[in-house]
């Protein structure tokens, strides 16, 4: 005669299930705070206070502008500040310094594109247009402040060595060499969000400088590209600087260069809004 079977053991109970009463939301205990621009901005000056790059190209910024600006300074006499102002030596500097804003502009952008980090910049915040604004604002306040600093401090060391020998105030051109350096990173910048790609935003950004400064001189030798010529040489980079800094005689001038980089700039900005919008990441 067969024993019957164990008997099974009881399934254990499930698991209740939370439901809310009919007619009442699910409230979570976490707070949840509505996002703006400044979180945006928060988590931009974050970014850029911690790269590396950062330092590299403001500290050799930093280095050129202010050590030739007082090597240039250190061999000059009273009488040669006469009539222009004190921050000239900064000029030297800029003309080399500029191209590190220009590769620190295309880097705030372009490494995220080439890491993968920009997906997540997204997923945290969806509004891109916002990344973008907080991008620009933030490497804007940087690069304008680093340079003001630094055409600022040239132009006090060269006072201090040549105190009393110019009438000229050197005020405006800090505040117009700084815009100008930094529109060219802001640029950059643009460049760099359209194209996506370090290499290739560095590389267009210093043709756009390099080559206003170099071609006129073979478009001067033929006589019908000779006003072309003249013109795209009166606004490329370093004659635009050297307008700023009233190294042409023209106190405070500069102010036509500074409106040409300023619209192109804009049209860059308006482009690079548009594209992050389309295309895909």
């Amino acid at each position: 005669m067969s024993t019957p079977p164990p008997p099974m053991p009881q399934q254990a109970a499930a698991a209740p299930t939370w439901q809310a009463a009919p007619g009442t939301s699910y409230s979570s205990p976490i707070p949840v705070t509505r996002t703006h621009l400044g979180h945006a901005l928060t988590s931009e000056w974050t970014k850029i206070k911690s790269v590396r790059s950062t330092l590299w190209t403001l500290g050799i910024f930093l280095l050129l502008v202010v050590g030739i600006g007082f090597l240039v300074a250190a061999q000059t006499q009273d009488a040669d500040f006469s009539d222009v102002p004190y921050t000239i030596p900064a000029f030297f500097g800029l003309i080399l310094g500029q191209i590190c804003l220009i590769t620190l502009g295309v880097l705030v952008v372009s490494s995220e594109y080439g890491t993968g980090m920009i997906r997540t910049t997204f997923t945290a915040s969806p509004q891109r247009h916002r990344v973008l604004t907080a991008k620009l604002i933030i490497f804007f306040a940087v690069a304008f402040t680093v340079s003001v600093f630094s055409i600022g401090l040239v132009g006090l060391m060269t006072s201090a060595m040549h105190s009393g020998s110019s009438n000229v105030s050197w005020g405006g051109t800090v505040v117009k060499g700084a815009l100008y350096v930094s529109l060219l990173g802001v640029l950059s910048l643009a460049v760099g969000s359209m194209l996506r790609h370090s290499a290739g935003a560095i590389t267009t950004m210093l043709g756009v400088v390099l080559v206003p400064a170099i071609l006129p001189a073979f478009l001067m030798l033929s006589q019908s590209m000779r006003t072309i010529g003249e013109k795209m040489q009166e606004y490329a980079a370093p004659n635009a600087l050297a307008r700023v800094f009233a190294l042409d005689n023209e106190n405070g001038g500069g102010g036509a260069q500074l409106g040409l980089l300023a619209g192109v700039t804009a049209a860059a900005i308006a482009g690079a809004y548009v594209l992050l919008e389309r295309r895909d990441v």
